[in-house]
């Protein structure tokens, strides 16, 4: 009985230090991507005006709204 007490404490602590183990990884990853926010990113609001216009000058022409000019 002593010989399976022992391999029972034993293989409960084997789980305990794995679970451990696999909770301090996960909160260092957690730390880790906290740590660096995403730099800022800047709107460049003439390009997507210029954008806006294309999209739109290829929808009219795809709705052939110019056809009757030609």
């Amino acid at each position: 009985m002593a010989g399976m007490e022992k391999r029972m404490a034993a293989a409960l602590a084997a789980v305990n230090a794995y679970i451990q183990q696999e909770e301090e990884t996960a909160c260092a990853h957690l730390a880790a991507t906290q740590a660096a926010p995403p730099p800022a990113v800047q709107a460049n609001m003439w390009g997507m005006s210029g954008r806006q216009e294309m999209m739109a000058m290829r929808r009219l022409i795809q709705m052939r709204a110019f056809d009757r000019f030609r």
